[in-house]
């Protein structure tokens, strides 16, 4: 925070940090137990019981972990530092765990959050650590994408068991059958996540024996040789066509757009996290201007929640220009702001103190400062602000 000379008062420090390496058990789409990994970020010596709030983290490729802690662990730090026990799980097939991670896929996505809060709640019992019965989820870009698949995987599977108190979902792309499909057809800085989302649900809807097929000639060796846990996404961006679609080869393009039962349709729909009713408070936020992740994903979900009949869904802006990497600076704040609500007594959540919004407006007008100062390319830093090398 000092590097980015963000104000103390924004996150205060109440606390020294203890953070823990968690192996535990979940599940690949066939229902088989993997090995799973995550880091839990515990409060020392709290004075009180402790909330519990699970960070999902934007897209990663690589297997492993750095041992110094940047990026969103950082957030995770702070979130600790005020007294919240952050659980931060790596998903399927990341970190120490076995397989390979499927991107975007809803329910693997939700069960590794939720095995891993199994996992903590043993954890905090063997080390006689306290909670206060809050849990609250959040995460963004693809953790905010997590963060509702969580929280509709709770609801749906686990209602009576765990108990979900509030959901941010930060920049999220919900509308996976829908709005965000518009990138594939013009110029986008990410157009790897095409073939990484393509390369999970083959996986899980086995669309064909080898996807390499659906790709011209010569990104079907590219992809194939680049997907190796080794590239990093710049170095995969900067070998693939800037519109997504002029990879894959024409029939398939006609298929994707022309038949709504083509197997990829069903499992973009299948894997959209809009058409449902959240009965857990849900906040969504984004920005105007991010490149990445098209705000329509947000104001799509929420139109679609309150018709569905959820009471307690809010939209919230977080910005205006700012783009995809900047857009979780300020979307983290307006996070917790809305989370420590519900720690002062609301039932639904609210906007924040006087204080905290006052801290936001600063920290929007550090972030702009620092804008200028920096070519608009830097939005296009890995989602998870940085890329962990196996």
């Amino acid at each position: 925070m000092k590097k980015r000379h963000l104000p103390k008062a924004m996150i205060p420090a109440h606390y020294t940090v203890d953070i823990y390496d968690i192996i535990y058990e979940t599940k690949w789409h066939d229902g088989s137990n993997i090995k799973a990994s995550g880091l839990y970020f515990v409060p020392r010596n709290a004075k009180k019981p402790m909330p519990e709030l699970i960070y999902h983290h934007g897209t990663r490729m690589n297997k492993g972990r750095s041992t110094k802690l940047g990026g969103e662990e950082t957030i995770s730090v702070g979130l600790a530092m005020d007294g919240y026990a952050v659980i931060f799980p790596d998903y399927v097939g990341l970190g120490h765990g076995d397989q390979f991670h499927l991107y975007q896929e809803a329910e693997s996505m939700g069960q590794a959050a939720v095995d891993m809060l199994i996992a903590t709640r043993e954890f905090n019992d063997s080390m006689k650590l306290k909670t206060n019965g809050m849990l609250f989820l959040t995460g963004y870009s693809e953790g905010g994408y997590g963060a509702l698949a969580t929280e509709k995987l709770i609801q749906d599977k686990y209602a009576g068991k765990i108990k979900v108190t509030a959901t941010s979902g930060m920049s999220g792309a919900y509308d996976m059958c829908g709005v965000q499909g518009e990138v594939m057809f013009k110029e986008y800085s990410r157009p790897h996540y095409l073939p990484y989302l393509l390369r999970g649900y083959n996986e899980v809807y086995n669309f064909m024996p080898d996807i390499n097929v659906i790709y011209k000639h010569p990104y079907d060796s590219i992809i194939s040789a680049y997907f190796d846990g080794k590239h990093s996404m710049d170095q995969i961006d900067n070998v693939l066509p800037h519109i997504p679609s002029q990879m894959m080869k024409d029939t398939f393009v006609n298929l994707y757009v022309h038949d709504p039962n083509f197997p990829l349709n069903k499992a973009l729909r299948e894997n959209s996290l809009c058409d449902w009713k959240p009965d857990a408070p849900t906040q969504l936020c984004y920005c105007d201007s991010d490149e990445q992740v098209t705000p329509k994903n947000a104001k799509v979900a929420y139109k679609t929640m309150l018709a569905n009949g959820a009471k307690y869904v809010t939209l919230r802006r977080a910005g205006v220009s700012f783009n995809h990497t900047r857009c979780a600076m300020i979307s983290i704040l307006y996070t917790k702001m809305y989370f420590d609500t519900f720690l002062h007594g609301s039932k639904h959540g609210g906007k924040g103190s006087a204080g905290q919004l006052f801290m936001a407006d600063i920290a929007k007008l550090v972030v702009k400062k620092m804008g200028k100062h920096k070519h608009s390319g830097e939005g296009h830093h890995e989602e998870g602000h940085r890329e962990h090398q196996g």
